[in-house]
């Protein structure tokens, strides 16, 4: 029987629905096992602060938590850089503060409330001057992918046909349809996050944790063990087939 491993899907400033999620990890037995947290910390949601302080204190305190890098985290890393730095990812017209986007609710949650009508650099400079130190460096420690055994972890997914080692930062944290249609086996089982479903999906070739948090919808936390998955719930572990 091989250890288990836990998995934690997007979480867009829900700082309760991780708490839920943690809490279903542990009654399943999983306090001291490793988990790792696919990305999109931030945005949307009411308490990115919240999320961030509690990952950053827990990786303090020597639990044995991965912690990967989302788009949305990217933005606002990139953000606080001086001078901010813009995702050309991204479609024409839109940026971190977009109101699509969230980073308003993230800013807000530092205390950051007025962004209408400001130049750039002074709302940058109010947003560093929020952030605290170990946040930033929270954002930066950020790991790209996560390998253990027959699964790999990345927030958005992989380029197909690309080597596993060899997957670009861009793919990565945003890559979709390219990847969600390709049927074939990647080498190893891929688990992301990214891309709303109503609920975590497994597709044989990659598993889909992003639950919608972002959209208010739960964060969801599954366990992988022996080639199998499960989903976590209320009521005890759901065979994800």
């Amino acid at each position: 029987m091989t250890d288990p491993i836990y998995a934690v899907g997007d979480i867009h400033g829900q700082l309760a629905r991780l708490e839920d999620a943690l809490s279903l990890i542990e009654a399943d037995g999983g306090a001291d096992a490793p988990v790792v947290f696919l990305g999109d910390y931030v945005d949307r949601g009411p308490d990115s602060r919240g999320v961030i302080e509690l990952l950053s204190r827990g990786r303090t305190d020597g639990r044995d938590w991965t912690c990967l890098k989302g788009n949305h985290d990217r933005m606002m890393e990139w953000y606080l850089e001086t001078p901010p730095r813009h995702d050309p990812y991204m479609l024409v017209g839109y940026h971190w503060l977009h109101d699509r986007i969230g980073g308003r609710e993230t800013v807000a949650s530092y205390g950051v409330t007025e962004v209408e009508g400001r130049r750039m650099f002074e709302l940058a400079n109010e947003i560093r001057a929020q952030v605290p130190a170990h946040h930033a460096q929270f954002l930066r420690d950020l790991k790209l992918s996560h390998r253990v055994g027959g699964l790999f972890f990345a927030h958005a997914g992989i380029r197909p046909g690309v080597a596993l080692d060899a997957q670009s930062e861009t793919d990565l944290l945003w890559i979709r349809q390219e990847f969600h249609d390709d049927p074939r086996d990647h080498g190893a089982l891929i688990v992301h996050g990214h891309t709303p479903v109503e609920t975590a999906r497994n597709y044989g070739n990659r598993v889909n944790l992003d639950s919608g948090a972002g959209y208010g919808r739960k964060v969801t936390a599954a366990l992988f063990q022996d080639g199998d998955v499960w989903e976590l719930t209320q009521k005890g572990r759901v065979r994800l087939a």
